[in-house]
């Protein structure tokens, strides 16, 4: 029996990604094989196959070629190891672990799996999982946005960035999303934010200093990196944060201190999710997830889905800002 699996042999744009066909593996003890529904297209995913990650020691491990990208996925379990217990055949499932999601089945760690229940939609839960525990994360802990508060979240409307706003809004904090054009600014407000900024039509501190009266927000999210970076800090009010959870258009140069000190004695962090583990799966956060979903709190705007045939393309969409929400591929 064979699946098809998408996959790089060298960096470069989203032309080098290409369905392959491959023996399918049976589990081994501790493993299931899934039949995969949906896989999310991440930025991460476009880093890695650009390169970008090849020579950084945080992430150099999983930058090894081939690729075979896709790291989060849902579907169903076909088939189990030995002796494995804690799954079974027929299981809606939903992970993050390792690659290979960009397929028709993969083997995965049934430690890793996590059981969907039957009222939430797996396309949800597809391109949420990971995404959702960051925002939470984010807003909740990393910088606990008060009631009242003003925030910026950048690049609102993506995958990441539309949950922020959302989780933004469940803490009482009034949100100023940042997007593109015109059309993710329309999304990016579907997802809460109180006040949009267009930034290739305005001045993004320049607004957002009149949209709070002057001092500017208390704290920013932002997930885009090196294009951002100097708007970023001349929208904080003194003393605010910025909180950096991504790199979509590059890293940021390295930075003179006294920055932080001229633009209001600022604070910055660099996201690492790491950190915010105690243990994963997390009840907490899982029961947390499903309640929203289910109640319309929180929800994932599904903007594109694709063949395993067009993952050049799902990539192209995600790369280069084509897409408002999450991009799937879906065998």
């Amino acid at each position: 029996m064979t699946m098809q699996i998408v996959r790089a042999h060298s960096y470069g744009g989203p032309e080098v990604l290409a369905v392959e066909e491959l023996k399918l593996s049976p589990p081994g003890p501790g493993q299931a094989l899934v039949e995969i529904a949906a896989a999310a297209v991440t930025f991460y995913d476009v880093c890695n196959r650009r390169g970008d990650f090849a020579d950084r020691d945080y992430y150099k491990d999983e930058a090894v070629l081939p690729l075979s990208p896709g790291y989060q996925g849902a579907g169903v379990v076909v088939e189990v190891g030995p002796d494995v217990t804690d799954v079974r055949p027929g299981d809606r499932v939903v992970w993050i672990w390792g690659s290979g999601a960009y397929a028709t089945h993969v083997v995965v760690p049934t430690a890793s799996l996590i059981p969907v229940p039957d009222d939430i939609d797996m396309e949800q839960m597809a391109g949420a999982l990971i995404q959702a525990f960051v925002a939470l994360k984010l807003t909740s802990e990393t910088y606990p946005v008060a009631a009242g508060e003003w925030c910026l979240v950048q690049s609102a409307a993506g995958g990441v960035g539309s949950l922020l706003c959302q989780m933004a809004k469940l803490r009482g904090a009034k949100v100023i999303g940042v997007a593109s054009t015109e059309e993710k600014a329309a999304v990016a407000r579907e997802a809460g934010a109180d006040e949009v900024i267009v930034s290739t039509t305005a001045d993004v501190p320049a607004e957002v200093k009149r949209i709070t009266g002057g001092p500017g927000v208390r704290v920013v999210y932002d997930g885009v990196g090196k294009d951002t970076f100097d708007d970023n800090l001349d929208s904080i009010a003194p003393r605010g944060y910025l909180i950096v959870y991504g790199q979509s258009s590059g890293f940021v140069p390295p930075l003179d201190l006294m920055t932080l000190q001229n633009k209001g004695s600022l604070y910055l962090n660099r996201f690492t999710i790491d950190y915010y583990f105690t243990s994963w799966p997390d009840q907490d956060y899982l029961e947390k997830l499903y309640g929203w979903m289910r109640s319309g709190d929180v929800s994932v705007r599904i903007d594109r889905r694709y063949p395993l045939e067009q993952a050049a393309e799902a990539h192209a969409a995600v790369e280069f800002r084509k897409s408002a929400g999450r991009v799937l591929l879906v065998p």
